[in-house]
């Protein structure tokens, strides 16, 4: 039974995702700011945590979560309706962006959506200096690890599955996420620029992401 973490001020929206978590079968943590909330990371499966927080903001409790938890699904929520809050979101690592309001259906298949990528994974495979493992969720280049969010480990996996062909971002965000909302540029921009900046971390030299103006982006052979 999966565990739930949610983080939000508004006490009467907590209590109503809460119950709603707790229909569909999960068990569920809450609280009410930031600094409790990452108080309360250990056990969780997946964490939705609102980016107008007390104490601690959204954005920070991410990032803290981040450097100790990288794979573990983490879900903003807010008011704002801004492409910069967005792309920060997903900068600092979060997996998916939800903006209020919303129903209690659209969180939890988004709930769902995350779950599932933790399921079933294929065997481990190299690509050249690339390693991928969907079992643990680790990325190595020449040998060196790479930090990747879930999202970005799929959306690279996706990419990787077939060298030299054309993936449009639309694509790429369904595979990665189960949507292929209208924001898909944006978004796949953002985790392809941080899939980038990562390898080049390890490798000045990385020019494998190739962009394709107008088409989207392949893995080069």
């Amino acid at each position: 039974m999966a565990h739930v973490l949610l983080i939000d001020d508004d006490r009467a929206l907590v209590d109503l995702l809460a119950l709603a978590c707790e229909e569909a079968g999960y068990v569920v943590t809450t609280a009410f700011d930031g600094r409790v909330g990452l108080q309360l990371v250990n056990g969780a499966d997946v964490i939705v945590c609102d980016v107008n927080l007390p104490g601690l903001d959204g954005f920070t409790v991410c990032r803290r979560v981040r450097e100790v938890h990288p794979e573990l699904p983490f879900l903003l929520l807010t008011a704002r309706d801004s492409e910069i809050d967005e792309a920060l979101g997903l900068e600092l690592g979060a997996d998916d962006y939800v903006t209020k309001p919303f129903s209690t259906r659209v969180l939890l298949a988004r709930i769902a959506a995350l779950l599932r990528r933790h399921t079933a994974p294929p065997a481990a495979r190299k690509l050249g200096a690339l390693e991928l493992d969907p079992e643990r969720l680790t990325v190595r280049w020449a040998g060196a690890p790479l930090a990747t969010t879930l999202t970005e480990f799929r959306l690279l996996d996706a990419l990787t599955r077939r060298s030299d062909v054309v993936r449009s971002r639309a694509w790429l965000l369904e595979e990665a996420r189960g949507d292929d909302s209208v924001v898909a540029d944006r978004l796949v921009d953002t985790y392809v620029r941080r899939l980038r900046r990562g390898f080049e971390g390890l490798d000045p030299h990385f020019d494998r992401i190739e962009t394709v103006i107008g088409a989207g982006y392949k893995w080069r052979g």
